[in-house]
């Protein structure tokens, strides 16, 4: 397509709220695109391409909607592919730039998945959630004997920027903080001031185990059914990071079994999560759709760099531009 000869065709993906025009200046670069958006997934690679074809830009929800390279090699007219954040994964950046397709990135605010981690400790713990329903259909009083987390260890996988966020909050609660990765050093450990410990230790000892270690090759099934075998009856798991992360029938077998005391998970092997899903019915699993990036600070910086972004395109001068590593 030669982008002066005739409009852009932009896709805006997974807007699953319905949010992304009305937090941007779309009018920025109206004269020059034809935006579309789409509100639900789109469905497999093939169904991707079929969609997309026509599009010059697309404009990605993290990583709602991957683009491997059968996708990439699949859309002959793809100049321009946005994804919120600064980075993300599931694009095959050597596809791209083989292509020459430019692949841009946006800022993000703070560190709210944060406030999802802890939220989804609290209603582990507590049940707030699970008593606000009980008062709202009519029930008298509580049911449930809850565990304060004051005193009790929380073990946190993978101490970076999220990480150590995660142990300031931990230890304003009064927690005792132990963590390990495979890149954790003791030092490193001591000044975020907490404890490094060996990975069985934490599984053996932690209350609460919170994962924050990004999704890579050597990541991928780090939590199996030996790790959580460690972990004490009355514990509970976390993860906030990504799916695959931990092996996803290890966990549904411990949390069946009552191996475990409970999970609180964000994020899936498969996302959305399918209908039939056994964590859809277990009564130890407390689920959000994947919210720990998705807050209105965070859109708020995400669709207007998206615009930004698309306006450098179209000008020749594009802005931040994520590099193949």
């Amino acid at each position: 397509m030669d982008g002066q000869d005739m409009k852009h065709r932009c896709a805006i993906l997974d807007d699953y709220q319905n949010v992304a025009l009305k937090l941007a200046d779309w009018e920025k670069i109206a004269g020059d695109v034809e935006v579309r958006v789409f509100n639900s997934p789109l469905g497999g690679a093939d169904d991707v391409i079929r969609t997309l074809q026509d599009f010059s830009i697309v404009c990605m929800m993290r990583e709602r909607t991957p683009f491997p390279r059968k996708v990439i090699d699949g859309l002959p007219q793809l100049r321009l592919l946005i994804t919120t954040g600064a980075r993300n994964a599931s694009i095959d950046m050597a596809a791209c730039t083989e292509r020459g397709i430019v692949v841009c990135g946006t800022s993000s605010f703070g560190n709210p998945t944060t406030g999802i981690t802890f939220g989804l400790i609290l209603e582990l713990t507590r049940r707030i959630g699970f008593e606000n329903t009980r008062m709202k259909t009519g029930e008298l009083w509580q049911v449930t004997l809850g565990a304060d987390i004051e005193g009790t260890t929380l073990g946190i996988i993978g101490l970076g920027k999220l990480g150590q966020r995660a142990a300031g909050v931990a230890k304003a609660f009064g927690m005792k903080v132990i963590a390990w990765s495979q890149n954790l050093t003791p030092e490193k450990a001591r000044e975020a001031g907490v404890d490094h410990v060996a990975k069985d230790d934490l599984f053996r000892n932690a209350d609460i185990v919170t994962i924050h270690t990004q999704l890579s090759d050597r990541t991928r099934g780090l939590i199996t059914a030996k790790e959580l075998g460690l972990m004490k009856p009355a514990s509970y798991l976390v993860n906030t990071s990504r799916g695959p992360i931990v092996v996803e029938k290890d966990l549904i077998a411990a949390l069946r079994d009552r191996r475990i005391a409970g999970a609180g998970l964000a994020v899936f092997d498969v996302a959305p999560l399918p209908l039939n899903h056994p964590f859809r019915t277990l009564d130890n699993v407390v689920l959000t759709p994947h919210l720990g990036y998705v807050s209105r600070q965070n859109y708020e910086r995400y669709f207007p760099d998206i615009v930004e972004d698309i306006r450098g395109f179209l000008d020749g001068k594009p802005v931040r531009v994520v590099a193949a590593k």
